[in-house]
């Protein structure tokens, strides 16, 4: 199979495993492992499974980093709306620094290079780096489960978390396209014949990164229900059909709810329409950008942005056997 351009960072930091660091070599050395959809690996670690590289970043993330009271976290499931969720949130809680018009910087930086991911980005490349430069209130995202997240954040009263869940079927789906456009690049010349059901098959096992899918979001609804002042827990479908509504919510959960005038501007329908699919699907940036800290192209990110598609991908045998996890799994979120 041959590499090309979008897939050299993850051919360079997801597949070589010597460019880990030496304790990391030893540390992964007796853990589990499982073959991963691009890593040669993924490894089990408290009960998840991870690409080595991105374990690496997680472990620094727990050693070294400081919250503060006005942080917040924004925590997804690998393909459940990261992109979307991101957008939100930023320009949200930027509204007075950048006027929702077309020199928003989401319209020329994609919102991945715009809210770090902790483990992937902010401590990939720097173990304990310095935070203090990124303005208040700081707005991180992360896949890492519940259990995988620092003490600081975990035991912490303040700051907040804002968790975004998507049905699996649609996440397996949006993972299966992702992972073979980044291995693939835009053609998918040389995809597997039955590389859908190998995604299906080690997404159903748990091992796929930051599997398995059903405790990671069952940790975070758990956590939600002990803490709703702190952790506000979010469905895609809800948030696809009902957008204005979530998104006064969560300005209201996160403290800056819209006053009477922006309501009366009709603020709250201009944050949802520029970043909508639509919208940032069309823009320059993320058609033929690339992420600056892994080289990923920004189209990556932009399929179809839909709910239900899973119907097209989907044999009768595979939605059966999904939703029996689900129904064991989840039984408690009553979804």
């Amino acid at each position: 199979m041959s590499f090309d351009e979008p897939s050299a960072w993850l051919r360079e930091r997801v597949e070589d495993e010597n460019k880990l660091s030496q304790e990391m070599k030893t540390f992964i050395s007796n853990l589990p492992k499982q073959k991963g959809l691009i890593a040669s690996n993924n490894y089990e670690y408290e009960g998840f499974w991870y690409p080595a590289v991105f374990l690496q970043g997680v472990l620094a993330c727990q050693r070294h980093f400081q919250p503060q009271s006005s942080d917040i976290f924004l925590v997804t499931f690998p393909k459940s709306g990261t992109t979307w969720l991101k957008s939100l949130l930023f320009a949200l809680l930027n509204r007075r620094r950048f006027p929702i018009d077309k020199n928003h910087p989401l319209c020329t930086t994609n919102s991945h290079d715009l809210v770090p991911f902790l483990e992937m980005k902010t401590y990939l490349k720097t173990p304990n780096p310095n935070l203090n430069y990124l303005p208040s209130p700081r707005l991180f995202s992360t896949h890492m489960p519940w259990t995988a997240l620092p003490e600081s954040i975990r035991n912490s009263s303040t700051g907040k978390i804002v968790y975004l869940c998507r049905n699996p079927k649609d996440a397996v789906v949006s993972l299966y396209h992702f992972w073979t456009k980044l291995k693939l690049g835009e053609t998918n010349k040389g995809v597997e014949p039955n590389a859908m059901v190998k995604t299906f098959e080690s997404f159903c096992l748990g091992v796929t990164d930051y599997g398995p899918f059903w405790r990671h979001m069952l940790d975070y609804w758990k956590q939600s229900k002990e803490n709703p002042d702190r952790i506000y827990f979010l469905k895609y479908e809800d948030m696809k059909e009902q957008p204005t509504m979530h998104l006064r919510r969560l300005a209201e959960f996160l403290d800056c709810p819209f006053s009477p005038d922006e309501e009366e501007s009709g603020l709250v329908e201009d944050i949802i329409k520029l970043c909508s699919f639509e919208n940032l699907s069309n823009l320059e940036v993320n058609k033929n950008g690339k992420l600056s800290f892994v080289g990923i192209q920004n189209n990556s990110y932009f399929r179809q942005g839909k709910t239900g598609d899973w119907k097209n991908h989907l044999t009768g045998e595979m939605v059966r056997k999904l939703n029996a996890i689900c129904e064991e799994k989840l039984r408690e979120l009553g979804f």
